[in-house]
């Protein structure tokens, strides 16, 4: 990622860089940003400005910063409406040839503002100042992002059929997946497993694990991909929270680990001190981390019980309903193996603020020495409230409006965001909030199908 505090106006490494992506056939790169609404936006320009991209960056107006996801947009206290402008800046370090996309290659970007220093609002920078906050404290964070999706037909129908799960499932579209896993080979995503989910016409897929800006850079490059090679095939690929309502849908599970500290202590399922701390600190702002990570209005069409949506504020060993699910590893690869699943997100997400905002939450319950409750098991929605009560488990938000309360209230998260980011996804939530409040589940669905 990018180091500099101002655009480097001097990049002696970006014309090698251009010879040899010339030499691949690159002819233009695609420069990515991702707005509060988890919306993926590009500027692109051809290879032989590239140079000039990284020295002085290419303009983008601040407005995409409270565009809500239908490209409608709000207004908050510091950002929107239609004055100023942007550089983003391409970080080479992460350039990559794109092999499902002749001719292409594809770069994340940080914001600058005109007059050369950092962008206050740059989601992308807000989480590398969350990774330096914890090598500060000489903590290393490893994480990866599961990508779930529907494939569907141009009509929007699932492609394939049969058992949740199932070879027959697989055996319909073996080649797509075979086509996707080598592109993503050919991109330096190394994939973990693949294979059909629940809901019909529905996929997942996880790749390696990386530092936490590298695995908000590697999901937009899954989702890339999966729709590149799904529209070679004819397809589409959704990544919306619900297809329709009242069924299974699509979640993007965040997986963390802090190195060394989940494994071998003396707390709950081996946690060290630190490791309990970090998870009892991001168990703590879940309510406000859903507005971050799964606050669009069509993210709780997904966000039921009994549906592995993790919608408890509660963790527990390898428990499904629980938003946090804590993995302890199998036999012999424990240490290297042990991380935490974040349930509750999704594809509506920006992912540079999921990272950072966990990041956030964990450090401040390191910084306070935070305990965790009593894990759970089993599923929740099987006990009656008084029950839930006595085991300290509650419901997180189940609304957009209430999300964005929950984050509004959060001192950790405006602190850590500063209040311009932080006032800005504020305002895209709250937005979205208002403006969809009487829209039937099916509309909503339907509106959000297609824009992630």
């Amino acid at each position: 990622m990018a180091t500099s505090e101002t655009i480097p106006a001097d990049v002696p490494e970006v014309d090698p860089l251009v010879e040899r992506l010339r030499a691949q056939d690159v002819e233009v790169v695609a420069l990515s940003f991702v707005d509060n609404a988890g919306i993926a936006r590009v500027k692109t320009v051809p290879l032989p400005k590239l140079a000039a991209a990284a020295r002085h960056g290419v303009g983008a107006s601040p407005c995409f910063e409270t565009f809500c996801f239908d490209d409608f947009m709000v207004k908050g206290r510091f950002l929107g409406g239609p004055d100023g402008d942007l550089r983003l800046v391409p970080d080479l370090a992460r350039i990559v040839p794109l092999a499902g996309q002749l001719g292409w290659a594809w770069a994340p970007v940080d914001k600058f503002r005109q007059e050369g220093e950092r962008f206050e609002a740059c989601q992308r920078a807000f989480a590398a100042a969350q990774v330096a906050a914890a090598a500060e404290r000489g903590l290393t964070l490893r994480m990866a992002f599961e990508t779930e999706w529907s494939l569907l037909t141009e009509a929007g129908d699932p492609v394939f059929h049969g058992p949740a799960y199932s070879s027959i499932r697989l055996e319909q579209i073996a080649d797509y997946s075979r086509e996707l896993m080598a592109v993503m080979r050919a991109q330096d995503l190394g994939v973990e497993q693949f294979h059909p989910e629940y809901a019909e016409g529905q996929l997942e897929v996880s790749v390696d694990h990386n530092d936490p800006v590298g695995a908000a850079d590697d999901v937009l490059l899954v989702r890339h991909s999966i729709r590149r090679i799904s529209h070679l095939h004819g397809w589409r690929a959704s990544f919306a929270p619900a297809l329709t309502p009242d069924t299974v849908g699509s979640g993007a599970h965040l997986h963390l680990s802090v190195v060394d500290q989940f494994s071998g202590g003396s707390g709950p399922f081996g946690l060290p001190p630190v490791g309990e701390a970090f998870l009892a600190g991001v168990l703590r702002e879940l309510p406000a981390l859903i507005a971050v990570g799964a606050g669009n209005p069509a993210s709780f069409l997904r966000a039921a019980p009994s549906r592995w949506a993790g919608v408890w504020q509660a963790w527990g060993r390898e428990t499904r309903e629980s938003a946090i699910r804590f993995i302890t590893g199998v036999t012999g690869l424990g240490a290297t193996a042990a991380n935490a699943e974040v349930k509750c997100f999704d594809s509506t997400a920006n992912p540079y603020l999921v990272v950072g905002s966990v990041i956030a939450a964990g450090l401040a319950g390191v910084d306070e020495g935070l305990r965790l409750p009593p894990p759970i098991g089993g599923d929740p929605a099987a006990l009656d409230e008084s029950q839930r009560i006595a085991a300290g488990v509650q419901r997180l938000p189940e609304s957009s409006a209430a999300a964005a309360n929950a984050f509004a209230a959060s001192k950790v998260l405006v602190a850590a965001m500063g209040e311009v980011l932080h006032d800005s996804v504020l305002a895209v939530r709250r937005g979205e909030a208002e403006r969809f409040a009487e829209t039937s589940p099916a509309e909503l669905a339907a509106l959000t199908r297609w824009r992630w």
